[in-house]
């Protein structure tokens, strides 16, 4: 079995040597997934580059053609979707974080944040920032809370979107809105920690955001990819995700792919 495994590692190693993959990734996976690839790509001879964007751009790109090798979404239906037309390599798909989402705003505001969602309810707030919800899962999730509170019909006119939610987090630290509600990875990457405030929603409020990825059946670097596709499944790989406030799949996940 060692000897297997070896000679499997060996024949990736060569296969992969030199090549480039190309990642369609969701805007959350910023940080995290920028680690992971300076990570990868510093114990392998595989380069990596990521594309970010709303996980539906994304979707309609590879739908028409675009030549990525991996696509990391923020939710499971886009790379299910990818699969049952047949734009996916069998096997390859697999659900590798569920994210969270959370009220964010300024440092400076004065803001209760421990009200939870009530407090998008305050007269002072003229702007609630999130994602795009007609092809971004995290302002999908964030108009569900909303609903599920009663209070959407109420704040619904102080909605401003973002092409994505990494845009949408944007708002809140320049000031072009008062508060949003936007993906915890953004929340908690340590660029922002001097900037911002924030209290994670609560996960009943919302349906879960199960993230999945799969590798295209028109990548031209197979190999490669797949070979990234393994590392996403290391323990190592899950401990980062954890850190950007990821759930992750438990160990009996992290099995590789042949």
């Amino acid at each position: 079995m060692k000897i297997s495994a070896f000679i499997i590692t060996f024949i990736l190693t060569v296969s992969s040597h030199g090549q480039e993959i190309t990642i369609a990734a969701a805007a959350d996976l910023r940080s995290a997934l920028d680690e992971i690839t300076s990570q990868f790509q510093s114990e392998t001879p595989v380069r990596v580059k990521v594309v970010y964007g709303s996980s539906g751009n994304l979707f309609q790109q590879i739908q028409n053609g675009a030549p990525f090798d991996l696509f990391f979404s923020a939710n499971s239906d886009y790379p299910k979707k990818l699969e049952a037309v047949g734009l996916s390599a069998p096997g390859t798909y697999y659900e590798y974080a569920r994210g969270h989402i959370v009220l964010l705003t300024s440092a400076s505001s004065a803001l209760n944040l421990q009200q939870g969602l009530k407090v998008l309810l305050e007269p002072s707030i003229k702007r609630i920032a999130i994602a795009d919800p007609g092809h971004a899962p995290y302002g999908q999730a964030a108009v569900a809370a909303l609903k599920s509170q009663g209070i959407y019909d109420q704040v619904s006119g102080k909605i401003v979107v973002g092409e994505n939610v990494s845009q949408a987090a944007s708002f809140v630290t320049t000031g072009a809105a008062d508060i949003g509600i936007v993906a915890k990875s953004l929340a908690v990457q340590p660029s922002a920690r001097s900037q911002i405030r924030f209290v994670e929603i609560p996960a009943d409020e919302y349906p879960p955001i199960q993230q999945a990825c799969v590798l295209l059946k028109s990548s031209t670097k197979q190999d490669a990819a797949r070979r990234f596709l393994n590392y996403i499944r290391t323990p190592e790989t899950s401990k980062i995700l954890q850190r950007y406030g990821f759930e992750v799949p438990s160990t009996k996940a992290h099995q590789s792919l042949q």
